[in-house]
């Protein structure tokens, strides 16, 4: 890890995110298999469904964290470009998506793919700055 991550901000980055998803997949298996047992009405199974939204949650807290205690200027810049193309690109195809199952071109696809869409983005931006700049940034 202290090879990957050279300074603080990083490493408390790494570690958030290492925590963050072990509770994600530690927290959807329970509630799949929860909701596999059988049919699930009422105020518990809400709290079930939303369960698995919680270290997600966590994860856009941990990338804003990092972006206030990254204390290195550029790799801040390159963090911000990395969000910014990330927003872009997630609501450029959600919009589009939108439009066209409004209009029964396509399927529905579920909502919480729209953090997906953005974690996605986050490798977009990550690789035009790398062409366009020349550095990943370091996470």
């Amino acid at each position: 890890m202290a090879r990957l991550a050279k300074n603080p901000a990083q490493r408390a980055y790494l570690k958030r995110m290492a925590v963050l998803m072990t509770a994600y997949i530690v927290i959807l298996f329970t509630v799949v298999g929860y909701f596999n047992q059988a049919p699930r009405d009422g105020p518990l199974a809400i709290v079930a469904a939303l369960l698995p939204a919680v270290p997600v949650i966590g994860v856009f807290w941990a990338i804003g964290r990092l972006l206030i205690e990254e204390q290195d200027e550029y790799l801040r810049m390159l963090l911000v470009r990395q969000i910014v193309i990330a927003t872009g690109f997630a609501l450029t195809i959600m919009t589009a998506w939108g439009f066209l199952e409004s209009f029964d071109r396509v399927p529905h696809i579920p909502a919480f793919y729209g953090a997906v869409l953005w974690f996605a983005g986050l490798g977009v931006g990550g690789l035009v700055n790398r062409l366009t700049l020349g550095s990943w940034g370091q996470c």
